[in-house]
Protein backbone atom coordinates (compact mmCIF):
# COMPACT_ATOMS: atom_id res chain seq x y z
CA UNK A 1 0.00 0.00 0.00
CA UNK A 2 1.24 2.79 -1.49
CA UNK A 3 0.03 5.40 0.93
CA UNK A 4 1.62 3.70 3.92
CA UNK A 5 5.00 2.92 2.85
CA UNK A 6 4.78 6.30 1.71
CA UNK A 7 4.08 7.54 4.96
CA UNK A 8 6.44 5.30 6.71
CA UNK A 9 8.86 6.69 4.69
CA UNK A 10 8.47 9.89 5.66
CA UNK A 11 7.58 9.59 9.85
CA UNK A 12 9.13 6.30 10.51
CA UNK A 13 12.05 5.78 12.57
CA UNK A 14 14.68 3.35 12.41
CA UNK A 15 16.53 2.07 15.14
CA UNK A 16 19.17 -0.09 14.89
CA UNK A 17 18.76 -2.84 12.23
CA UNK A 18 15.45 -4.33 13.71
CA UNK A 19 12.76 -1.21 15.49
CA UNK A 20 10.81 0.57 13.36
CA UNK A 21 9.34 3.11 15.30
CA UNK A 22 5.78 4.77 13.74
CA UNK A 23 4.22 5.98 17.02
CA UNK A 24 3.78 9.41 15.21
CA UNK A 25 1.09 8.26 12.97
CA UNK A 26 0.08 3.89 14.13
CA UNK A 27 1.08 2.83 16.93
CA UNK A 28 0.85 5.69 20.63
CA UNK A 29 -0.45 9.21 18.79
CA UNK A 30 -2.95 7.62 15.87
CA UNK A 31 -4.06 9.20 12.15
CA UNK A 32 -7.59 7.88 12.13
CA UNK A 33 -7.67 9.45 8.44
CA UNK A 34 -5.10 7.04 7.23
CA UNK A 35 -6.45 3.95 9.48
CA UNK A 36 -9.40 4.53 6.96
CA UNK A 37 -7.84 3.89 4.33
CA UNK A 38 -5.99 0.77 5.75
CA UNK A 39 -9.47 -0.48 6.97
CA UNK A 40 -10.62 0.27 3.17
CA UNK A 41 -7.94 -1.67 1.74
CA UNK A 42 -7.91 -4.86 3.87
CA UNK A 43 -12.10 -4.96 3.10
CA UNK A 44 -10.83 -5.10 -0.42
CA UNK A 45 -8.40 -7.72 0.64
CA UNK A 46 -10.73 -9.77 2.02
CA UNK A 47 -14.21 -9.14 -0.01
CA UNK A 48 -16.51 -12.01 -0.24
CA UNK A 49 -14.89 -13.70 2.99
CA UNK A 50 -18.00 -13.14 5.18
CA UNK A 51 -16.20 -12.50 8.27
CA UNK A 52 -17.97 -12.12 11.22
CA UNK A 53 -15.14 -10.95 14.03
CA UNK A 54 -12.08 -9.29 14.01
CA UNK A 55 -9.22 -9.92 16.38
CA UNK A 56 -6.20 -8.35 17.55
CA UNK A 57 -4.46 -7.95 20.38
CA UNK A 58 -3.62 -5.19 23.52
CA UNK A 59 -2.77 -2.81 22.54
CA UNK A 60 -1.29 -1.36 19.42
CA UNK A 61 -3.48 -3.10 17.47
CA UNK A 62 -6.77 -2.08 18.69
CA UNK A 63 -7.52 1.45 16.99
CA UNK A 64 -6.30 -0.07 13.42
CA UNK A 65 -8.83 -3.24 14.05
CA UNK A 66 -11.71 -1.19 15.37
CA UNK A 67 -11.83 1.25 12.02
CA UNK A 68 -10.83 -1.99 10.26
CA UNK A 69 -13.93 -3.42 11.86
CA UNK A 70 -16.19 0.11 10.93
CA UNK A 71 -15.44 -0.99 7.13
CA UNK A 72 -16.56 -4.74 8.02
CA UNK A 73 -19.51 -4.22 9.91
CA UNK A 74 -18.66 -6.16 12.26
CA UNK A 75 -16.93 -6.14 15.93
CA UNK A 76 -13.66 -6.04 17.11
CA UNK A 77 -12.41 -8.37 19.94
CA UNK A 78 -9.17 -7.72 21.52
CA UNK A 79 -7.02 -10.48 23.56
CA UNK A 80 -6.09 -8.72 26.49
CA UNK A 81 -2.89 -9.64 28.22
CA UNK A 82 -3.99 -9.61 31.77
CA UNK A 83 -6.77 -11.45 33.69
CA UNK A 84 -9.13 -8.92 35.43
CA UNK A 85 -12.04 -8.86 37.71
CA UNK A 86 -14.08 -8.36 34.75
CA UNK A 87 -13.16 -11.14 32.50
CA UNK A 88 -13.75 -14.53 35.00
CA UNK A 89 -14.28 -17.72 34.61
CA UNK A 90 -14.46 -19.35 30.66
CA UNK A 91 -12.10 -17.63 28.47
CA UNK A 92 -9.43 -19.20 25.95
CA UNK A 93 -5.43 -18.94 26.77
CA UNK A 94 -2.56 -18.71 25.11
CA UNK A 95 0.90 -17.63 26.10
CA UNK A 96 2.73 -15.03 23.84
CA UNK A 97 6.53 -13.54 24.18
CA UNK A 98 6.08 -9.69 23.38
CA UNK A 99 9.24 -8.70 20.86
CA UNK A 100 8.57 -5.26 22.27
CA UNK A 101 8.43 -5.60 25.19
CA UNK A 102 10.88 -8.67 25.91
CA UNK A 103 8.30 -10.96 28.12
CA UNK A 104 6.05 -13.53 27.90
CA UNK A 105 2.25 -13.02 28.80
CA UNK A 106 -0.51 -14.82 28.86
CA UNK A 107 -3.03 -13.89 26.23
CA UNK A 108 -7.21 -14.58 27.09
CA UNK A 109 -10.13 -14.02 25.55
CA UNK A 110 -13.52 -14.39 26.67
CA UNK A 111 -15.27 -17.80 25.40
CA UNK A 112 -18.79 -15.55 25.18
CA UNK A 113 -17.22 -13.69 22.60
CA UNK A 114 -15.08 -15.79 20.51
CA UNK A 115 -17.61 -18.92 18.94
CA UNK A 116 -17.31 -21.82 16.92
CA UNK A 117 -19.79 -19.97 14.49
CA UNK A 118 -17.26 -17.17 13.83
CA UNK A 119 -15.52 -16.43 10.67
CA UNK A 120 -12.41 -14.21 12.19
CA UNK A 121 -9.87 -11.67 10.57
CA UNK A 122 -7.03 -10.72 12.68
CA UNK A 123 -5.03 -7.72 12.51
CA UNK A 124 -2.44 -6.52 13.64
CA UNK A 125 0.04 -3.42 13.35
CA UNK A 126 3.40 -5.16 13.08
CA UNK A 127 4.25 -8.49 11.89
CA UNK A 128 7.75 -9.19 12.91
CA UNK A 129 8.82 -12.57 14.72
CA UNK A 130 4.77 -14.09 14.44
CA UNK A 131 4.29 -15.07 18.39
CA UNK A 132 1.58 -12.19 18.54
CA UNK A 133 -0.43 -14.09 15.50
CA UNK A 134 0.84 -17.08 16.90
CA UNK A 135 -1.08 -16.47 20.35
CA UNK A 136 -3.89 -15.58 18.18
CA UNK A 137 -4.22 -18.44 16.04
CA UNK A 138 -4.18 -20.37 18.82
CA UNK A 139 -7.17 -18.54 20.71
CA UNK A 140 -9.10 -18.85 17.12
CA UNK A 141 -8.79 -22.51 16.68
CA UNK A 142 -9.31 -23.39 20.54
CA UNK A 143 -12.41 -22.00 19.73
CA UNK A 144 -13.40 -23.99 16.72
CA UNK A 145 -13.96 -20.61 14.69
CA UNK A 146 -12.87 -20.67 11.25
CA UNK A 147 -9.51 -17.98 11.08
CA UNK A 148 -9.87 -16.22 7.60
CA UNK A 149 -6.25 -14.57 7.73
CA UNK A 150 -4.66 -12.09 9.06
CA UNK A 151 -4.57 -8.52 8.02
CA UNK A 152 -1.02 -6.63 9.12
CA UNK A 153 0.09 -3.00 8.73
CA UNK A 154 3.61 -3.05 8.48
CA UNK A 155 5.56 -6.88 7.95
CA UNK A 156 9.14 -6.86 8.98
CA UNK A 157 9.81 -8.98 5.91
CA UNK A 158 13.46 -9.80 6.98
CA UNK A 159 12.16 -11.74 10.54
CA UNK A 160 10.95 -15.38 10.43
CA UNK A 161 7.85 -14.56 11.09
CA UNK A 162 5.89 -14.37 7.98
CA UNK A 163 7.14 -16.85 6.79
CA UNK A 164 6.42 -19.01 9.72
CA UNK A 165 2.42 -18.14 9.80
CA UNK A 166 2.33 -18.39 6.11
CA UNK A 167 3.90 -21.95 6.20
CA UNK A 168 0.98 -22.88 8.79
CA UNK A 169 -1.18 -22.40 6.04
CA UNK A 170 -2.72 -18.83 7.10
CA UNK A 171 -3.53 -16.12 4.70
CA UNK A 172 -1.38 -13.13 5.86
CA UNK A 173 -2.06 -9.80 3.97
CA UNK A 174 0.74 -7.17 4.91
CA UNK A 175 -0.28 -3.26 3.88
CA UNK A 176 4.01 -2.49 3.92
CA UNK A 177 6.78 -5.05 3.71
CA UNK A 178 9.53 -4.38 5.41
CA UNK A 179 12.79 -6.09 2.90
CA UNK A 180 15.72 -4.17 5.31
CA UNK A 181 16.14 -1.02 7.40
CA UNK A 182 19.26 0.08 9.04
CA UNK A 183 19.62 3.73 10.48
CA UNK A 184 22.55 4.34 7.65
CA UNK A 185 20.07 3.23 4.57
CA UNK A 186 16.78 3.89 5.58
CA UNK A 187 13.64 1.59 4.68
CA UNK A 188 13.97 -0.72 1.29
CA UNK A 189 10.19 -2.13 0.56
CA UNK A 190 9.69 -5.49 -0.99
CA UNK A 191 8.57 -5.75 -4.68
Amino acid sequence: MRLLEDRIRKDGVVKGNDVLKVDKFLNHQMDVELFTEIGKEFQRLFEGEKITKILTIEASGIGIACVAAQCFGVPVLFAKKNKTKNIAGDVYTSKVESFTHGRVYDIIVSREFLRPEDRVLLIDDFLANGAALMGLIALVREAGATLIGAGICIEKAFQPGGQRIREMGVRVESLARVKSMSEENGIEFCG
